[in-house]
């Protein structure tokens, strides 16, 4: 980057504590030859580089340990006429041109700009530009007498230390200043809560967790330090320990079982006869197809929750088992007023399912012309908590209206009368349904 620009025959000579740039030419006037010099401009600086065109002024910082850097830029012409030459000066940014004491002076921007730091920071001049600090920052500031300081440099910090020189404001504001902004022999620093002064004269921040001020987690901040604590817990009022989150107060479908709470963390518990699933869900075990302790002329019916074991052969006196689940009357004499068929059929539901609910579907096995078949609840239907809903000529739809808590086992027969007026014929069966309702609603 291009930062001044000064033709070849200017001569630049750095001196302590200023840099002199000096045009030297020789004219030649009415026939005589003399050399001209012209005083360009001074301004404080200690480090120099150049080619052939540039040059670059640099001045190291006491201030964070940055390079901040004044670009001059001098126009210098000769005048064509006879009178001496005029020299103009340009300032870089943050510098105005005092034409009185022909340097440039530093423009305090903490002043001049009534927005220069926002958000509540603390607004600190220095050449060439201004700083913006937390007010936690210690800035330290001499009394004013000039001494000369070595340029130490300290080891770079985990986290910044914080030294800014003082820069006053007015005429005399000139880079001889830089030389200011360090205590004097003999005086103290006094650093704010947080930082301790260091031996290059730094208020280094102090590292609070090191002593482990936390129950949990510490991190450390310019000037302080805040507590953390661990997933699972809350920060507590006092801002060091750490509470337990109660997650299984958040909500009651934390988990499809029981919610138990541990710290830190909570777990979900599936009750008897479910296993836990994905974390939070309870999958049903069928015990069935596992190990159950049915006898032989039993069979194992799994439910939700659950099983239970029921007879192979459930027919009674005067039926007899003509298929699975199927018992018939085989004399019409004995059975006048029976149903000539019961058919058993057994299923299960959650407790306390959501009503209306289609549960069980009862059809007709064998179709013949002109038969009229009639569905309808014979028993286990006194709390009303079921109808029939006819889907066609063939079947119905058992409908259960009324939530059913469990565990339970509620029994209902159902009857489908079949008959032909024409042929004056008329008969009936009967389908005992075993309901078995579990102990959760899952």
């Amino acid at each position: 980057m291009r930062i001044g620009y000064f033709r070849p025959t200017i001569n630049f000579l750095n001196t302590k504590g200023n840099l002199r740039f000096e045009n030297s030419r020789d004219i030649k006037r009415n026939n005589k030859l003399f050399r001209r010099s012209s005083l360009a401009i001074t301004a404080p600086s200690f480090l120099i580089t150049s080619d052939e065109h540039f040059i670059r002024c640099c001045l190291p910082s006491a201030m964070l340990r940055i390079c901040l850097c004044v670009s001059l830029i001098i126009n210098i012409a000769l005048s064509q006429q006879d009178t001496e030459e005029p020299v103009t000066y340009t300032c870089t940014d943050g510098y105005e041109y005092d034409s009185a004491r022909q340097v440039c002076r530093d423009i305090d921007e903490c002043v001049t700009l009534a927005d220069a730091c926002k958000g509540g920071m603390k607004c600190v001049n220095h050449f060439g530009g201004y700083l913006c600090l937390p007010h936690s920052a210690q800035i330290i500031v001499s009394n004013g007498e000039e001494e000369e300081v070595a340029d130490p440099t300290p080891p770079q910090p985990a986290l910044p230390a914080v030294r800014v020189p003082h820069v006053p404001s007015g005429p005399a504001s000139t880079g001889g200043d830089l030389a200011r902004g360090l205590p004097a022999q003999g005086h103290t620093i006094q650093c704010s809560a947080g930082f301790v002064p260091d031996e290059h004269g730094y208020c280094r921040d102090i590292d609070e967790c090191t002593g482990n001020p936390c129950q949990q987690q510490c991190i450390n901040i310019l000037g302080s330090f805040i507590c953390k604590c661990d997933h699972g817990y809350d920060l507590a009022p006092d801002a060091v320990s750490c509470q337990d989150i109660n997650e299984c107060a958040f909500s009651p479908y934390m988990c499809q079982g029981d919610c138990v709470n541990q710290p830190g963390s909570y777990v979900c518990v599936c009750p008897d006869g479910y296993q836990l699933q994905a974390a939070r869900l309870c999958q049903d075990i069928n015990e069935c197809e596992a190990s159950h302790n049915c006898r032989e002329d039993q069979m194992c019916w799994n439910y939700h929750g659950g099983f239970r074991c029921y007879p192979r052969n459930p027919c009674r006196e005067p039926y007899t088992q003509t298929g699975e689940g199927r018992c018939s009357c085989q004399s019409a004499a004995v059975c006048r007023g029976l149903p000539p068929s019961i058919v058993y059929k057994y299923m299960s539901i959650t407790s306390e399912r959501s009503v209306p609910a289609d549960i069980f579907q009862i059809q007709a096995t064998s179709v013949y012309p002109n038969m009229v078949n009639t569905f309808r609840i014979k028993a286990g239907n006194e709390g009303e908590e079921f109808y029939l809903r006819r889907t066609s000529n063939v079947s119905a739809m058992l409908v259960l209206t009324r939530p059913l808590r469990g565990p339970r086992e509620h029994v209902v027969d159902l009857e489908m009368v079949t008959q032909n007026s024409a042929l004056n014929y008329r008969s009936s069966s009967l389908l005992r349904l075993t309901i078995v309702i579990g102990a959760h609603t899952f």
